[in-house]
């Protein structure tokens, strides 16, 4: 087992490294009907019965819109360099086509100055999940006309925002929108289709390049990129069976999305499982997907352990385990940045998402000592410097998340924030994690 002490670490990291932390729209802001805003797929997905753990919804949120200034306030007192967070396509073109809302504009505007007021970094993603319902009414992802949508979205945000922010990420977690969503249906917007989700995962990498074309035809001066879940394929015992499972699913999760990126082509062995419901491309789009990317998102929190019989009993490894049943694997993000380095011609790689769902409680003395998160985070910030000393190009890391939030189908069960949340009052207090990752900041603030 392999040991990180992330001090000792320190001095590897350049001082052009990027220390952010992350959220998502949906999950914090709240105010859901406001000012204009259009419906999502995901204020849909919360009203079906049974969708949502506690039965809860994002309406109310972190009431990030509302709180947006102190929340800005509390960020930059932790030093981060940069905040990720995502625009609410419903909140800034209601119908996804179609009237522009200048209100839901505006708020964005608001946020990315006040980012720059305190000397924070806007790193800006497109789509983080929320498609307006309206699109989905039409077919959604599947539709290659929202393909069309999106990109029109992408060159209005950055009308306003390109010349602001320092990054702008076309997509969140492709796989997410299309297997969870699509095929397995526990995402918005809750179908089980496994051909659809095929071509959901084609429409959202077309419209991925077809975005960074348009946006650089435009003049945006932002990096342009897009951020992928992955995670390095373990097998649980040395069978044929769990042998072949495993590359499979490699090829599912991690080839489906890295080959057509940058070696333009579906993986052969995923086609011939899917078949009949490999997606339709047309002449072009092949090209198209491969668009240089200025950089690579990548967001980890566990490897996965393949087993084509009984699955895998994740406390058998003896690691610590998260309260959403992952394992925490540190060593597992060192295998995966070597492994993306070594098999792709990749542009520089920022961990954009990494974090860990634990029972926090905020107790008597104000305190909320999440001991596990600590760990969690600075044993992988040193997997990433064992990565980077092994010649893999990283521009930067961030927590997920910065506060506790609507985690998804979970509702606001699961809690991954290094600020803990009171919903009832909205009071926010930074957990000993986020105390921990200010001190660590100051440190490397010191040493550049």
């Amino acid at each position: 087992m392999t040991h990180y002490d992330p001090l000792a670490a320190q001095a590897a990291f350049p001082t052009d490294f990027v220390w952010g932390v992350a959220t998502s729209a949906f999950q914090i802001e709240g105010a859901s009907t406001a000012d204009g805003k259009g419906l999502s797929i995901w204020d849909s997905f919360c009203r079906q019965s049974g969708a949502i753990a506690d039965a809860s919804n994002g309406d109310v949120a972190c009431e990030h819109y509302k709180r947006w200034e102190e929340d800005l306030d509390m960020i930059a007192g932790l030093g981060v360099d940069a905040y990720r967070f995502s625009v609410s396509w419903p909140r800034v073109r209601p119908t996804g086509s179609g009237e522009w809302n200048e209100a839901g504009l505006a708020f964005y505007e608001k946020l990315v100055d006040g980012l720059l007021a305190r000397g924070i970094k806007p790193y800006l993603t497109l789509n983080h999940w929320d498609l307006p319902q309206a699109l989905q009414d039409g077919g959604g992802w599947g539709n290659r006309d929202t393909v069309h949508r999106f990109v029109e979205y992408a060159c209005g945000m950055a009308e306003r925002l390109g010349d602001r922010v320092v990054s702008i990420a076309t997509h969140n977690e492709p796989w997410v929108m299309a297997q969870l969503g699509h095929e397995v249906g526990i995402f918005a917007p809750g179908l089980k289709d496994r051909k659809l989700a095929a071509q959901v995962s084609h429409h959202l990498l077309l419209s991925h390049g077809l975005a960074l074309q348009a946006l650089r035809a435009q003049g945006c001066k932002a990096q342009l990129g897009l951020v992928l879940n992955l995670s390095p394929m373990h097998v649980a015992t040395d069978s044929a069976a769990d042998r072949a499972k495993a590359v499979l699913d490699d090829g599912r999760v991690v080839r489906w999305y890295m080959d057509p990126l940058f070696k333009g082509r579906y993986p052969q062995d995923v086609l011939d499982d899917l078949g009949a419901d490999a997606p339709q491309v047309q002449p072009g789009d092949m090209e198209v997907i491969t668009t240089p990317m200025d950089f690579l998102g990548v967001n980890y929190y566990s490897r996965s352990v393949i087993s084509a019989g009984e699955p895998w009993d994740v406390r058998s490894s003896g690691r610590e385990v998260t309260d959403m049943g992952w394992e925490v694997y540190p060593e597992g993000l060192t295998e995966l940045l070597l492994r993306l380095h070594r098999d792709y011609p990749v542009p520089p790689l920022f961990v954009t998402e990494n974090g860990g769902a634990f029972k926090d409680e905020l107790n008597a003395d104000g305190r909320v000592h999440d001991a596990g998160r600590t760990r969690y985070i600075a044993t992988h910030i040193a997997a990433v410097d064992a990565a980077m000393k092994q010649g893999v190009r990283m521009g930067g890391y961030m927590v997920w998340s910065l506060m506790d939030n609507f985690e998804w189908a979970s509702g606001y069960e699961k809690r991954f924030g290094i600020v803990h949340v009171d919903y009832a009052t909205q009071a926010r207090t930074l957990k000993d994690s986020a105390r921990w990752y200010r001190d660590f900041l100051q440190q490397q603030r010191a040493q550049r």
